[in-house]
């Protein structure tokens, strides 16, 4: 599996980001040198419900036998909040993980990670394209382990009952076309073509991402395209209307699983969890993936996306082994972890490729295949040191546009200005 990755993240985050060589923190000793074992701490969240940190930890157990684990569960909900406030307060947790790249140009820029070239710099970064997205000035901070990118989920059965092909190259006006095509019902019983989540980025960030654009800063104006396409949609009642989504808390993998849409638009990570559902029998749905719906037909697939990777706490106790951890999850080896159940890993090969779509449940056909193999990903927001206050601004606007309470041109206007003057002028 090849990528061809843009710059983008890395160009932005080294320019807001500041020289951290010389934050060193930590010892390069075992935290129990007396019996030969080390004991490495690692922030994950929910620890539970999500999979990929026992798989990958036992992995690494497994290969370095001298090495435990414990992890440091946070609930999801409160795992940013917690994260900041312990790296504020001196916390020495071994290995940070880093959910998004928005979190990452926070804890650079508070250097609040050790720099990690001499890892980096022995890794295959052209196997690893999402490498460069934890580089920042020159330097290295973390390294990845999955990267998530977004596609088109769509239910095979409903296609075929509407005569519709399976959506191989839409443009987002055909996809808006077969959301049509593909409604019915009403009321308590309808089904929509599609379903559209409620995280701006749903709308932005796949804008900015075809645009060829950044969101870290104005203008904004491009973006009105792809707010005219989902708002027309919304009109039609092809999709939920956002309103309604966001106060039920209206879960996307539920909307597909259960036959409520026909396509959702999401991050390949809802791909662990329809194979667990179906291995348990908890859905039945005849599912595929298709390339995200592009601006124009015949372009380069491009779609949006991002890496979670570890960083390394600048107060860890354990450096070496944290390292030694770092090297193991972006390599083959965690790659191979991570893939084993079904979570699309950082590393890339035809082999875990191989791998991957070999696991019980994965479609077979070439449009899934084609989908997973995009030629550009780009990052699905802002990104370095103001990525957080930016965001925040453009989610704010999002939702009034999304409500009717602003026009598409207010809101934008809005966020051209708001972006300036509250955070880029501060």
């Amino acid at each position: 599996m090849r990528f061809t990755r843009t710059a983008l993240a890395a160009t932005s985050i080294a320019a807001s980001a500041l020289l951290l060589a010389g934050c060193s923190g930590g010892s390069s000793q075992s935290s129990d040198s007396a019996n030969g074992k080390t004991t490495l701490t690692i922030t994950v969240w929910n620890y539970k419900q999500t999979p990929e940190f026992k798989a990958l930890f036992d992995a690494f157990e497994k290969a370095n036998p001298k090495i435990t684990i414990k992890p440091v569960d946070i609930l999801a909900q409160n795992y940013e909040d917690k994260i900041t406030a312990m790296l504020s307060g001196g916390d020495s947790t071994d290995i940070i993980t880093v959910k998004n790249l928005t979190d990452f140009g926070g804890y650079v820029s508070k250097k609040q990670f050790q720099p990690v070239d001499d890892v980096a710099k022995k890794l295959p970064a052209d196997k690893i394209p999402a490498l460069a997205d934890y580089k920042a000035d020159g330097h290295y901070y973390a390294t990845p382990y999955r990267q998530d990118f977004g596609v088109l989920f769509y239910n095979k059965t409903m296609f075929k009952d509407a005569g519709l092909p399976d959506p191989a190259n839409l443009t987002w006006q055909e996809f808006a076309q077969d959301a049509k095509k593909l409604t019915h019902g009403t009321k308590g019983k309808k089904v929509y073509g599609a379903y559209i989540h409620t995280w701006n980025s749903m709308v932005q960030g796949y804008a900015s991402a075809q645009a060829g654009r950044s969101l870290n800063k104005p203008p904004y104006n491009y973006l009105s395209t792809q707010y005219k396409t989902i708002l027309g949609m919304q009109k039609a009642g092809t999709i939920m209307k956002w309103g309604v989504a966001n106060s039920q808390q209206v879960s996307y993998q539920t909307e597909l699983e259960t036959g409520k849409a026909a396509m959702v638009p999401m991050g390949t990570w809802l791909i662990a969890p329809l194979l667990a559902d179906e291995a348990s029998g908890a859905t039945k749905i005849d599912w595929g993936i298709a390339p995200v719906p592009q601006l124009s037909a015949g372009s380069p697939i491009t779609t949006d996306g991002g890496p979670t990777g570890f960083g390394i706490n600048k107060n860890a106790k354990d450096t070496a082994a944290a390292k030694k951890f770092l090297a193991f999850a972006a390599g083959p080896e965690g790659a191979k972890a991570v893939a084993s159940i079904g979570i699309v890993p950082a590393y890339h090969s035809d082999a875990i490729t191989d791998e991957y779509f070999g696991l019980k449940g994965m479609p077979q056909d070439d449009i899934s295949k084609k989908a997973f193999n995009p030629d550009v990903i780009k990052p699905d927001g802002p990104t370095g040191a103001r990525a957080a206050a930016v965001n925040n601004v453009l989610n704010q606007e999002h939702q009034l546009i999304m409500t009717g309470n602003k026009s598409i041109s207010a809101g934008i206007a809005e966020m051209n200005k708001r972006v300036k003057q509250e955070v880029l002028d501060q």
